[in-house]
């Protein structure tokens, strides 16, 4: 973190005047919001049907004001990866809070979820659609369509499982932690890694160019070479394995 950027957030911290901090805040929004449109963008693809791109916009900004309100410089993470967990998160705690997905589609989700655990753990292997399929009891063409309609609910669902069980909220209050607290968190940043370096190459290549490089699932799978759908679903397994291996 260069000293100029430093110097931003001591600025707004130190800043006692209400305008004056204000005035900051603007400027840090201004600097950062390009960081709104690219996790609004990635996400827009799976509300579309349900929500304007505009409203993702605007639940993404509430969560880029409330990353810079709580964000601490001095705990040495890049304000870039906290702001984006937290505008990510504020868009899907406003989507959720409208309750827009079927509860047909949870289903499906929870049978797709098993049957992938179920044939890997079986196979030693990741499924083929062919494998998948037989499995389900439906047609190969069915199972695009199918992990088209669960992917992202499985890949949210597990989010919020992992960061609820694991606190991996990228400090969640602005706060002096205490030494325990800190220990704690640090411990578990650890074992993150730690977890992430058990995951196959491609899962692992796959979780850093999405939640550290940004790039949308259509940018990974022209990388990768496998569909969207099957990239939504390699990020939920491999979500599914950092949680036992952090267990």
């Amino acid at each position: 973190m260069d000293g100029k950027e430093v110097n931003i957030w001591e600025v707004y911290n130190l800043e006692k005047d209400p305008n004056k901090k204000l005035e900051v805040r603007n400027s840090i929004i201004s600097k950062y919001v390009n960081l709104v449109k690219i996790v609004s963008g990635k996400l827009f693809s799976y509300y579309a049907q349900k929500i304007e791109y505009d409203d993702l916009m605007g639940y993404g900004v509430i969560g880029l004001i409330d990353a810079i309100d709580k964000y601490d410089y001095k705990k040495q993470i890049k304000f870039e990866t906290y702001a984006s967990f937290r505008i990510r998160g504020s868009i899907i705690d406003h989507v959720r809070n409208q309750d827009w997905i079927p509860r047909s589609v949870r289903q499906k989700s929870k049978a797709v979820n098993m049957a992938f655990q179920k044939l890997e753990n079986e196979l030693g292997r990741e499924a083929t659609d062919e494998e998948l399929a037989n499995y389900l009891g439906i047609e190969v063409e069915e199972i695009d369509k199918l992990l088209a309609q669960t992917s992202f609910y499985n890949v949210v669902s597990i989010e919020e499982e992992f960061a609820d069980n694991y606190k991996l909220q990228l400090m969640d209050e602005k706060k002096e932690n205490s030494p325990q607290e800190s220990l704690e968190y640090k411990d578990t940043l650890n074992d993150l890694t730690k977890a992430i370096d058990k995951l196959k190459p491609k899962e692992k290549t796959i979780i850093n160019l999405y939640y550290y490089e940004n790039l949308t699932y259509k940018e990974i799978s022209e990388i990768v070479g496998v569909t969207e759908s099957r990239i939504s679903q390699i990020v939920s397994s491999a979500l599914v394995k950092l949680k036992d291996y952090m267990q």
